[in-house]
């Protein structure tokens, strides 16, 4: 398969089918059998679970078999991408300032009972993702610290290059390994997203979003813009051909499962499963997936943007371009910092709203908020960060030669 056949030729659907099958199954027993739902609940948790249990392993052992077994163009690709990563995620927030500014919101601010300690400036979240980098590897494993796992992956991959061929050999016959479990995991999607679907409907519903549907609209509309307009956009700039075969693609086989797990580093393994079907250079995805389940965190931005302007304007302060400007700079940073679980950017906008000089105690106010919306925006939120990894990645890295 040539790199242009890559741009234009969508991977096989019959997985994507099966999901689809089991998205309709669970809103039929939602809407049918609530109690019921409620029970099947426990196959999307454990199907997430599983996700959760097995990407960190992964993570570890496919990126340093890449860079042990490393080809000559693995560096060449890894800059291109890293390069798109931030760009999007700068661009994402900047778009995000615009649509709030275009159609301004106002929230329902009123007191709340979540108790959750913020980053209370971008030091400290710069200074957390130092630490992080230093994390013992076993405790790395076991708390998903995915960025102590590549510092780990690479550091391992990059001294084992020199490593005996039998030595190196065993460890790409491991990666292949806990690839094979990936795949089963990967095969009980279905289920598993019958089970979201079904417990989240029947716990939830949709009755409690109509009070947010500007704030949703808005939000999800930058959204939907970033993944249909903006990135097409990235990877035509760099590829000079038709993006959409490619962006259609990863939204329907990665945005998807995104969507319903909305864990960025549960994806993981669904996004190296679609890369090896794509053809792509595994040297170059093994590390630029996880890579971008850490950094490039678009829908992150957006969300921090959103909601802190959203805040401003609540207040009737008054935000100008410049300022503006420096939240978007401020959110793409923050976004770039959190953490691949579910409501990870939640807890970062008390820190964009403290450059207006918002309060603290509003500014958890506006965090509750986002919990109460979280149902379709962190949704979201996951499945355009996910996607967009793929897309970046497929746009600079070809299929193995």
């Amino acid at each position: 398969m040539s790199e242009r056949s890559i741009m234009r030729k969508p991977a096989s659907g019959n997985l994507v089918l099966r999901i689809a099958v089991g998205i309709a199954a669970g809103i039929v027993l939602a809407l049918l059998a609530p109690d019921a739902a409620r029970a099947v609940m426990l196959l999307g948790n454990l199907f997430v679970q599983a996700l959760k249990a097995v990407a960190p392993v992964l993570v570890l052992v496919l990126v340093a078999s890449a860079l042990a077994n490393q080809k000559s163009l693995h560096q060449a690709h890894m800059r291109p991408i890293v390069a798109m990563y931030l760009v999007g995620t700068f661009a994402a927030a900047c778009l995000a300032v615009a649509m709030s500014f275009a159609f301004p919101t106002e929230l329902a601010l009123t007191t709340t009972d979540v108790d959750i300690r913020p980053p209370q400036g971008i030091v400290q979240v710069l200074q957390n993702l130092l630490l992080k980098l230093v994390d013992n590897p076993f405790n790395a494993l076991i708390t998903g610290n995915f960025i102590g796992i590549l510092v780990w992956g690479v550091a391992l991959g990059l001294t084992l290059r020199h490593a005996a061929d039998s030595t190196r050999a065993a460890l790409a016959d491991l990666s292949t390994a806990i690839t094979t479990i990936v795949r089963f995991v990967i095969q009980l999607a279905p289920l598993g997203i019958f089970g979201l679907v079904a417990g989240n409907l029947a716990e939830s519903g949709l009755s409690a979003l109509a009070g947010y549907a500007q704030i949703l609209s808005v939000l999800i509309g930058s959204m939907l813009i970033v993944a249909l307009l903006l990135n097409p956009l990235i990877v035509w700039i760099r590829t000079r051909r038709n993006p959409y075969p490619i962006v259609l693609t990863a939204l329907r086989e990665s945005g998807v499962t995104a969507f319903f797990t909305r864990s960025s580093a549960a994806n993981i393994p669904v996004n190296l499963a679609l890369c090896e079907r794509l053809g792509l250079e595994e040297d170059t995805y093994a590390v630029s997936i996880p890579l971008g389940a850490t950094i490039n965190m678009g829908g992150a931005a957006i969300t921090i943007t959103v909601l802190t302007l959203a805040a401003a304007h609540t207040l009737g302060m008054s935000v100008d371009v410049p300022t503006a400007l420096l939240l978007s700079l401020v959110a793409a940073l923050s976004a770039c910092g959190a953490s691949g679980v579910a409501g990870g950017s939640l807890l970062l906008i008390p820190l964009s709203c403290s450059l207006f000089g918002i309060p603290n105690d509003i500014a958890m106010q506006v965090v509750a908020v986002g919990f109460v919306i979280s149902i379709l925006q962190d949704s979201a939120e996951t499945a355009l960060n996910s996607s967009t990894d793929v897309v970046f990645t497929a746009a600079v890295a070809g299929p193995a030669e």
